[in-house]
């Protein structure tokens, strides 16, 4: 199995940058799809991006299209998000998570390995 930690979160102004990282140590990251999901006070979690297993395709959730990019650099055991023009709405614990499945997928269920999240605030 791939055991995912995140990194990078912290407080940042709105129209500000942020880059998080999730490293995960193995020979086998590469035999899984990865997402980021992210969690805010009161709400459930969601979806915000995906990469498959060789990183030529990426998705990304309607309210961070064009402003986020998720990537992976497998040499690294590494993903990626980068997320640009932070909204107050970005405020969230963000999580990054392994897909075992050979299908992508938006739905939190088909991720079993999660990591810990990482905050991020965005302050006006």
């Amino acid at each position: 199995q791939v055991q995912p930690v995140e990194s990078g979160g912290g407080l940042v102004q709105a129209g500000g940058s942020l880059r998080l990282s999730c490293g995960a140590s193995g020979r086998t990251f590469t035999s899984y799809g990865m997402g980021w999901f992210r969690q805010a006070p009161g709400k459930e979690r969601e979806f915000v991006a995906l990469i498959n297993r060789s990183g030529g395709y990426t998705y990304y959730a309607d309210s961070v299209k064009g402003r986020f990019t998720i990537s992976r650099d497998n040499s690294k055991n590494t993903v990626y998000l980068q997320m640009n023009i932070l909204e107050l709405e970005d405020t969230a614990v963000y999580y990054c998570a392994a897909n075992p499945s050979r299908w992508d997928s938006i739905r939190l269920a088909e991720y079993v390995y999660w990591g810990q999240g990482t905050q991020v605030t965005v302050s006006s």
